[in-house]
């Protein structure tokens, strides 16, 4: 079965263009995601295969809509949520 993000070779999505001297985050924050996304994994409160699944289970409209990092907050607050360390209130409210 494919996921939204399997698109490889499909027509209708634009070409991927590389910034000359792209930054490895354009802001603090997406930096945040990964430092976080690294302690849960290392915490064992999920694994690599789990936050793959997680990020090929958003939904179309929402994976397609979101920025790169953006998919990995939506992500870990999914694995966040389904492994009970936060319930879905408490990561909606910050």
């Amino acid at each position: 079965m494919s996921r939204i993000n399997d698109v490889g070779g499909m027509i209708g999505f634009p070409a991927i263009v590389e910034e000359a001297d792209e930054p490895p985050f354009h802001a603090d924050w997406e930096a945040h995601v990964v430092a976080l996304n690294a302690a849960m994994v290392r915490r064992g409160v999920y694994n690599l295969d789990e936050f793959r699944d997680a990020l090929e289970r958003i939904p179309p409209p929402e994976y397609l809509a979101a920025s790169y990092y953006e998919k990995w907050f939506l992500a870990i607050t999914t694995l966040l949520a389904e492994k009970g360390v936060a319930t879905p209130e408490e990561l909606a409210g910050g």
